[in-house]
């Protein structure tokens, strides 16, 4: 899906650029704090695809719900939970989203309908389909969106969720992030079908194929897809073709990918493309660019300083939330 005129006011884009500066800004800063020790575990950026994020976040209303994978600090920020509470959650710090508990890869803020990130490779997928069944059952309008990479297509859960999404028609919005590499292996070295969209059409679930570094084409695939799901009450899936910029993760060597191609990929930068398309139609100017990523930037070093005063948990809270199988089986 091209996107080849630009239908939107002023005010609405430079939203749209600031959210990807968020995004991109926070994450900097986190790569920064791992190399200094001060968030630790495993840490999986979201650089060179923020344009997925923001566009398809911003195709949702704020009673939707969104689960998403172990790289999700940029969908956790856009579906508004606080940057302090990301942070701090990163630090593992009481204050965090999800007290500390979580870190990186667990975000998790009910008062937002932001139903976590996962660790699991497509573990995302069925709780979005269990969460739209509930919003089916409870006779609720909300829709649930679910963010995945293309590895998790190659995963049983991911059939088995798209066969009951369709079989039941569950209002679930399924977005790919086809980042080519999934952890570290192409695509087609992993897949036999490379065709993301015949592979979700074959559930009878329709399909569409959006530029994944381009926030308004993203934008209007999910605007497009949510727009089905809201009319039918059923599941629909976009494929955004993007790239990340970064390894896989901290701990990755990033063997397996050729510096032109990054180059290369980095040439179509979301934000600075956007930027550019921006000037270039008169709607922006780089000293207004300038004057947001001081703000961003201050928001960020806010966050840090919110995260360096909080307040680790009590070793006496340790097995708080923790439950044994007896316990569970009192709890059912």
């Amino acid at each position: 899906m091209t996107v080849n005129t630009f239908a939107y006011d002023k005010a609405f884009a430079v939203e749209l650029l600031t959210d990807m500066l968020r995004i991109r800004r926070l994450e900097e800063k986190a790569a920064e704090l791992y190399g200094a020790g001060k968030i630790r575990g495993f840490l999986h950026l979201y650089v060179g695809e923020e344009a997925v994020a923001v566009g398809a976040l911003h195709a949702l209303l704020p009673e939707d719900s969104v689960v998403a994978t172990y790289r999700e600090h940029g969908h956790a920020l856009i579906h508004g939970v606080p940057m302090n509470a990301i942070m701090a959650e990163m630090f593992g710090k009481r204050e965090g989203c999800s007290r500390g508990r979580g870190g990186s890869m667990h975000l998790f803020d009910a008062k937002t309908h932001f139903y976590g990130g996962n660790a699991i490779v497509a573990g995302g997928i069925p709780l979005a389909v269990g969460l739209a069944m509930a919003d089916k059952m409870q006779g609720r309008k909300s829709i649930t969106a679910c963010f995945f990479g293309e590895g998790a297509m190659a995963e049983g859960a991911f059939h088995e969720s798209m066969n009951l999404a369709s079989l039941w028609q569950l209002p679930v919005l399924f977005c790919c992030e086809n980042n080519l590499y999934a952890m570290g292996t192409a695509l087609a070295r992993s897949e036999s079908q490379t065709d993301l969209c015949v592979k979700a059409a074959s559930f009878d679930v329709p399909t569409l194929r959006a530029d994944g570094m381009d926030v308004i084409a993203s934008l209007e695939a999910a605007r497009a897809g949510a727009a089905h799901v809201r009319a039918t009450g059923g599941p629909h899936f976009v494929e955004f073709q993007t790239y990340r910029f970064r390894a896989h993760s901290m701990f990755d060597p990033e063997l397996y990918r050729d510096k032109a191609e990054v180059d290369a990929w980095k040439a179509r930068g979301p934000i600075h493309t956007f930027s550019a398309r921006l000037k270039g139609l008169g709607l922006f100017s780089e000293t207004e660019f300038l004057r947001i990523d001081d703000a961003v930037a201050a928001e960020v070093d806010a966050a840090v300083a919110f995260a360096e005063a909080g307040t680790w948990e009590s070793p006496e809270d340790l097995l708080r939330d923790v439950l044994t199988p007896a316990d569970a089986a009192k709890e059912i």
